[in-house]
């Protein structure tokens, strides 16, 4: 089956309603209290959960409810996993499928450009429980084996990386994590899994922010892990120890948005390239950061591993274009949003102000992040053209 079929079919085996009539799309289920037969059927929910079979009726709604499961279902089969969970957040999910695997007194690695929250977690949060982290290059390949500890227990992946868009090796990485005993997970948020899947390529856990590409409209905030079968139980026993869950409303909308995910895929990524061809042709552009690209560092590894690509990219000016200049830029777009996140249907534009650890996967200065959305690329373009205008004109004037 396809992968726009399966988008449109899968989790649609929720029960029929009160009549027996069948929904395209599946009613939402709140509940919290799950009422039982008696108390054999009570205690034979508790020793199934016990034993780790969530397959069948809960004892508790923070458990998950039917729309859960048709929403974390398909996202499993679109993984290729064992399991899925959904969390409150891209970040609650970052954080859990690393806490989940780590205790006191554990090493973890994790890239230089990594998401920005995530660096603040291991770096404040892990350090206060015992967990020491390192941050490798994320270009390394088999390198990283060098930075392996005794006590190494996890390695993160996320490629491409935020802002500078490095495509990681995770065959290799996975792999070598593997050889050492240790787990790797893999943030595949850029790609989503219609373009790339970690866990078919090796990594233990993939995991996703679908506030982003996933929910697709901007007005969600959910995140997901999946897991394969070694990983999987871990996974369940952190889940259920700390109370995490999401609620069936943001996984119904979850859900619809993986309904249009492929064709909305296809609208960024066609939009950005658009985007990308004009913006070469500009003096002031040094490079742009997209691993499609056949310049950029990356992209033999993502020809490789991917099937696809989103329209996130970077932009970096040239060296000699003051901040000032960039921030005029920046505040004189009309159409492009300002805004920290991205996947959804409005374009958005930002000066990349990141954090970094080792002078190789540094920040160059002048650099711009674009989400490309869903505006016809005449207006986009046009409306660069005025910033750009702008930039020009801010330039002129300083060296006036």
């Amino acid at each position: 089956m396809k992968t726009g079929t399966r988008l449109v079919t899968l989790g649609r085996e929720a029960p029929a309603g009160n009549s027996g009539e069948q929904y395209v799309n599946p009613p939402v289920q709140r509940g919290s209290t799950v009422l039982h037969a008696d108390v054999a059927d009570m205690r034979e929910r508790v020793a199934r959960a016990a034993r780790g079979d969530d397959g069948g009726p809960v004892t508790y709604g923070l458990h998950g409810t039917p729309t859960h499961r048709a929403f974390l279902d398909a996202m499993t089969a679109l993984e290729g996993g064992e399991r899925t969970w959904a969390l409150p957040s891209g970040l609650s999910a970052c954080t859990s499928a690393i806490m989940a695997f780590v205790g006191q007194g554990d090493h973890i690695l994790v890239p230089d450009s990594a998401y920005g929250p995530t660096r603040s977690f291991c770096i404040g949060t892990l350090a206060r429980f015992g967990v020491a982290t390192t941050f490798y290059d994320p270009r390394a390949g088999a390198e990283i084996a060098a930075l392996l500890r005794p006590t190494t227990r996890l390695i993160l992946i996320e490629s491409p990386g935020s802002h500078t868009f490095e495509v990681q090796d995770i065959p290799q990485i996975s792999a070598i994590a593997r050889a050492h005993g240790a787990i790797s997970v893999a943030d595949n948020t850029w790609a989503t899994p219609l373009y790339c899947r970690p866990i078919e390529l090796g990594a233990d856990v993939s995991v996703h922010a679908a506030t982003k590409y996933i929910g697709g409209h901007a007005d969600l905030l959910l995140g997901t892990v999946t897991c394969n079968a070694a990983t999987a139980p871990a996974m369940r026993t952190f889940i259920r120890s700390t109370g995490l869950a999401a609620s069936p409303d943001d996984c119904w909308v979850a859900l619809r948005g993986l309904r249009t995910l492929h064709a909305r895929l296809e609208r960024h990524r066609a939009t950005a390239e658009r985007l990308i061809e004009w913006l070469l042709q500009q003096p002031e552009v040094a490079r742009v950061l997209y691993p499609p690209l056949a310049s950029d560092p990356g992209h033999t590894l993502w020809q490789r591993d991917f099937s696809g690509a989103s329209g996130l990219f970077g932009v970096e000016l040239q060296a000699a274009i003051p901040v000032a200049a960039v921030n005029t830029l920046v505040d004189s777009m009309r159409l492009f949003g300002r805004g920290y996140s991205w996947g959804g249907f409005e374009s958005l534009l930002i000066p990349s102000r990141a954090e970094r650890s080792l002078r190789a996967a540094r920040l160059p200065d002048g650099l711009i992040r674009i989400s490309a959305g869903m505006e016809d690329p005449a207006d986009l373009i046009n409306d660069l053209q005025q910033g750009f205008d702008r930039l020009r004109r801010t330039i002129s004037e300083e060296q006036a």
